[in-house]
């Protein structure tokens, strides 16, 4: 990966200098320095009497708070603190967002889902990468890029394709909002399952959690 462990040091050298950066740009840095992933800067959103107001301006926004803005810079993976905190200089108070099919793809089920199937792969002592939580009660399983295009495939061979399931795959095009960010002016995603050098750089094959992610999605529509 050409990044250790004593590289989260050299990530704020400066800020100790310039006194402490804001808790996304250390997060910027951290997700790019040590994980290796783009970082993408995003649109925040606001809510209040019965509105929801996107900070890209668009009246009609399809996707308040949960889409890149079109007019900044991503940030590459390898950048250090002082290149995040120059990218986020331009777009105070953007909100992170990964960009999704090129480290990684991701399996979306409902939170309880999601920590159901978390502790049975725990227990079966499978591989797995990251997961994240959105504050509207979804649970983001990070897996190997490419299985959006193999899902229905997949889903074939395990005898799921004809289940109504409450899961579905992020691919190339996507981007998921990371923690510590907001998502959708409902609140701040959260880690599950942290990235570490060990997951971030190879997050499991799809085919590993889907039967597991499947069966308790369809127990749970039949419960």
């Amino acid at each position: 990966m050409g990044f250790t462990i004593g590289g989260i040091r050299d990530l704020r050298p400066s800020t100790r200098r310039r006194g402490r950066a804001p808790e996304c740009v250390t997060a910027v840095a951290e997700y790019t320095g040590l994980w290796r992933w783009d970082v993408v800067p995003g649109a925040r959103a606001s809510r209040g009497g019965g509105r929801v107001v996107c900070s890209c301006g668009a009246a009609d926004c399809p996707a308040p708070g949960a889409h890149p803005l079109s007019f900044a810079s991503a940030v590459p993976a390898g950048a250090t603190l002082d290149a995040a905190s120059a990218a986020w200089a331009e777009v105070p108070g953007a909100a992170v967002l990964l960009p999704v099919g090129r480290s990684f793809d991701v399996l979306e089920v409902a939170e309880a889902a999601g920590r159901h199937a978390l502790a049975r792969l725990e227990r079966m002592g499978l591989p797995l990468g990251p997961v994240a939580l959105s504050p509207h009660g979804r649970a983001l399983f990070f897996v190997a890029p490419g299985a959006a295009a193999e899902l229905p495939q997949l889903l074939y061979r395990m005898g799921w394709d004809d289940a109504r399931l409450d899961l579905r795959c992020l691919g190339p095009g996507d981007h998921v909002t990371a923690p510590p960010s907001d998502h959708a002016g409902l609140g701040p995603m959260r880690w599950l399952r942290p990235p570490t050098l060990d997951t971030a750089g190879r997050p499991p094959q799809a085919r590993l959690l889907l039967g597991t992610l499947a069966y308790v999605c369809h127990r749970s529509a039949t419960a």
